[in-house]
């Protein structure tokens, strides 16, 4: 099961930095939507990795970065998560409270799947902006990263 969400990790990680490339690449045609949701991707990425193991303070959920940080910011949340999974078993059980303060438990494995799922989810549609302002939509479905 590690192993499954190490190329899960993976591969988010690939398309995330693609996605940051084509922000840096295109700063005239990247809605505010755009950068809205990649940014909330990066954010809820991090608050999640806080919740299994906390580590630092954490961003707000919508809150916005500098294009120049995005890259530091995935590549934080990216060895978080291989640090989480080198560090605990994703059986265990993590109490925690969401952004409204009303408490949850969920398995390791089952927030780490939330993180991805989330992720891909806000990716999906980060491109739907793209087509909307005249930029090709990244192809990022698992199986063209496994390809």
């Amino acid at each position: 099961m590690k192993q499954f969400f190490e190329e899960l990790t993976e591969y988010s990680h690939h398309f995330n930095q693609k996605l940051i490339d084509v922000f840096i690449d295109n700063p005239d045609k990247i809605s505010e939507k755009a950068e809205k949701f990649y940014n909330h991707i990066l954010n809820a990425h991090q608050i999640w990795n806080n919740r299994i193991d906390p580590k630092q303070s954490v961003f707000g959920v919508w809150e916005l970065h500098p294009v120049q940080d995005l890259k530091g910011i995935e590549n934080a949340n990216y060895e978080h998560t291989l640090q989480i999974l080198n560090k605990y078993n994703l059986k265990l059980i993590i109490n925690y409270s969401n952004s409204k303060g009303q408490l949850f438990s969920n398995s390791i494995q089952d927030m780490l799947f939330h993180i991805i799922n989330h992720s891909t989810y806000h990716r999906g549609q980060v491109a739907t902006e793209f087509k909307r302002q005249g930029l090709e939509p990244l192809v990022t479905d698992y199986i063209f990263f496994k390809r």
